[in-house]
């Protein structure tokens, strides 16, 4: 019985920074994380209109969207991605999709404050 090849649904056309730990730092006796610029990627951003959720009895709309690229073992789940000037954090381990190191998916938040 031969496995189906996973199939992109849409184009890796949105390109997206990689951002990997570098070090951390006290700033004002607090521990905040520095990042360094790993390097360029392509791939598939959808958004979905965001999550819902529910904060103190008020509906929230937390900006998600879900990646998916080509396989790369670079990223990780203590990395963040910036698209279009807006920096993600990574909230779901990366899928190797079919363990095949070919394609890879991932879920991402978008980083209030900054980083």
């Amino acid at each position: 019985m031969e496995m189906a090849d996973y199939k992109q649904h849409t184009p890796y056309n949105v390109p997206a920074i990689i951002l990997t730990p570098d070090k951390n730092e006290k700033t004002k006796g607090v521990n905040t994380k520095k990042y360094k610029e790993k390097g360029m990627f392509f791939c598939s951003f959808r958004t979905f209109g965001g999550t819902e959720k529910t904060v103190n009895n008020l509906l929230v709309i937390e900006k998600t969207a879900v990646v998916e690229t080509w396989y790369r073992p670079d990223i990780t789940s203590d990395c963040v991605i910036a698209v279009d000037g807006v920096k993600y954090e990574i909230i779901s381990p990366p899928e190797n999709i079919n363990m095949r190191n070919q394609v890879m998916k991932f879920k991402v938040r978008a980083i209030k404050g900054g980083v």
